[in-house]
């Protein structure tokens, strides 16, 4: 009988991706970039621009490219730092989608089949949905198990791929006797906060959304920041002074939690801030708080992307590291399933 190999248990290793379809905005920001910047103490971190993910659906390729770039500038801007951290697009690193391929041949077609968001996505147009788009769940494996990563951040949104994920990993192991990949774990964050649209408290902030002023943009001047927090809705009541008061007034929990946010407080001690007040004054303090948070992220990016020689040559460094790191966890994988080496 034969011994199955053995290999290291990798270390700590935390990767994410974001989709690089432009216009990034607040609630990118306060749900996932601002605590991917805190991530980085303490831990090796590898963030990526999901650009194969991003054609599942039609994209304009001098767009996509713009926007790769723009997403890239976004998070250097935010903090990111390209040395301490890996930064990369994934197209760039094909380690990505041969593992995805390989992983293609683990899944199961009912496995896909309850994925939600491919239900959302493809809507009525399931039979007209591209088979990327059916299958990126397990091109999404691919990226975080590529490096053998452990931790990765998600929202709420994203944990039913992350438990995908770990079926896969447990899956690829068991059918080939090894223990080789690990099964990643969540990393939540406790300052992550869920943003909602500036017009409807019940719909999640969108960059997708057809009216801009549902949504603060990362690149938008202090004026027009200013002009969509006094435009956004609200109720005629003032400010309670307990978080019980706020459960059934969604518009007005959301500008609570973003103020929350980007005070770095809590709800709770916002509204004891403003207990009584009207949301006229309320509106005047969290646009001169989002102005002074948000605006020196966006003069950063506009300068990045005044040079974007310097942008391609950050992805392109984190590219070849990325590589470095990809590459020979592929080649195990390819061992493992019993391929040829060239």
């Amino acid at each position: 009988m034969t011994t199955p190999p053995t290999f290291a248990a990798p270390h700590k290793r935390i990767f994410s991706g974001v989709q690089p379809t432009g216009n990034l905005h607040l609630g990118n920001y306060l749900g996932a970039i601002r605590n991917w910047v805190t991530l980085q103490e303490g831990n090796e971190c590898i963030y990526c621009m999901v650009d194969l993910h991003a054609i599942t659906v039609q994209q304009d390729p001098a767009a996509l490219r713009s926007n790769t770039r723009e997403v890239a500038a976004s998070l250097l801007a935010a903090g990111i730092d390209p040395k301490a951290s890996i930064v990369f697009v994934q197209s760039q690193v094909p380690q990505h989608a041969e593992l995805g391929w390989i992983f293609n041949c683990v899944a199961r077609i009912g496995w896909l089949n309850r994925m939600t968001q491919f239900k959302e996505k493809a809507g009525k147009n399931r039979e007209n949905a591209t088979v990327g788009l059916y299958v990126y769940p397990n091109l999404m494996a691919a990226d975080i198990l590529v490096y053998r990563a452990t931790h990765v951040p998600v929202g709420d949104d994203q944990r039913q791929h992350l438990e995908l994920c770990r079926d896969i990993a447990q899956s690829f192991n068991s059918q080939y006797g090894v223990d080789y990949f690990p099964l990643a774990e969540p990393v939540i964050m406790g300052t992550a906060t869920r943003v909602m649209s500036l017009r409807d408290g019940s719909a999640k902030m969108s960059k997708s959304d057809a009216s801009d002023y549902t949504r603060i943009n990362l690149v938008d001047p202090p004026d027009l920041i200013a002009q969509k927090v006094r435009k956004a809705r609200t109720d005629p009541d003032p400010i309670p002074g307990d978080p019980a008061g706020l459960e059934a007034r969604l518009e007005a929990k959301n500008l609570v939690g973003i103020y929350a946010a980007l005070a770095d407080k809590t709800p709770a001690d916002v509204l004891r801030e403003f207990d009584g007040a009207q949301f006229s004054k309320f509106k005047e303090s969290l646009a001169d708080l989002a102005i002074a948070k948000l605006s020196p992220i966006t003069t950063e990016m506009r300068r990045l992307l005044a040079d974007p020689g310097y942008v391609d040559g950050v992805l392109k460094d984190g590219a070849q590291r990325a590589r470095a790191i990809a590459e020979p966890i592929l080649k195990e994988a390819q061992d493992i399933v019993g391929f040829l080496r060239a």
